[in-house]
């Protein structure tokens, strides 16, 4: 007969909050190390899950007098997960202004200049926004059973960076062209440039 699995972390958080959720009542630790193995979770893990709980703002702990009582609703995780939602809705809207401003200082640099530092810097922050519109894609991919509706936005606005990044992209790989066009005997001096502000041969459209 096969050893029954004991429950993941994330499992143990959830009997833990369904403790909270169906009595909507107020605890103190000892208390929830009495409660958790009717749910499956051992008394000796309750503390540490409990505490991940709060540090995730899922549940909420205050000092009343000498001891500390722990209490959460279903409101709260509503609550945090609109606040997360919020974040990224935010971040996307940066990152796509940020996109916008990019490619006009990009435009601006081509315009009788093949080589600044400025340009330099902007490829570096370019970088640094794609580095960030990936995190935020693995981010939202946590939300998509929550709210539909509104990760549906989000999801629209990130195919705007997207294109974005993609034309940002294209634009590299057409200033790269004239360059090449236009000064064919700086073959060499272009490729050590295009190296030193991080244009290297794998540069390629996201996907």
């Amino acid at each position: 007969m096969s050893k029954k699995r004991g429950l993941s972390l994330e499992e143990k958080r959830e009997q833990m909050l369904q403790i909270f959720y169906e009595s909507q009542d107020f605890f103190l630790l000892k208390e929830l190390e009495k409660l958790g193995p009717k749910k499956a979770v051992i008394s000796q893990s309750v503390k540490d899950v409990v505490q991940s709980l709060v540090d995730d703002d899922l549940v909420l702990k205050d000092k009343i007098g000498t001891s500390v009582y722990f209490w959460s609703l279903p409101s709260c995780a509503g609550n945090q997960l609109r606040n997360t939602r919020s974040k990224l809705k935010s971040d996307l809207s940066s990152s796509r202004t940020r996109f916008v401003e990019l490619i006009e200082q990009r435009d601006n640099l081509k315009k009788g200049r093949e080589e600044s530092d400025e340009r330099e810097v902007a490829l570096e922050e370019l970088k640094t926004v794609e580095l960030q519109h990936n995190k935020l894609k693995e981010e939202l991919a946590c939300f998509v059973d929550n709210d539909p509706a509104a990760v549906e936005q989000m999801k629209v606005a990130i195919e705007v960076a997207h294109s974005a990044a993609n034309r940002w992209t294209d634009n590299i790989f057409t200033l790269q062209q004239w360059c090449s066009t236009n000064f064919p005997q700086a073959k060499e001096q272009l490729e050590h440039l295009y190296k030193e502000v991080g244009i290297t041969d794998d540069l390629e459209y996201l996907q």
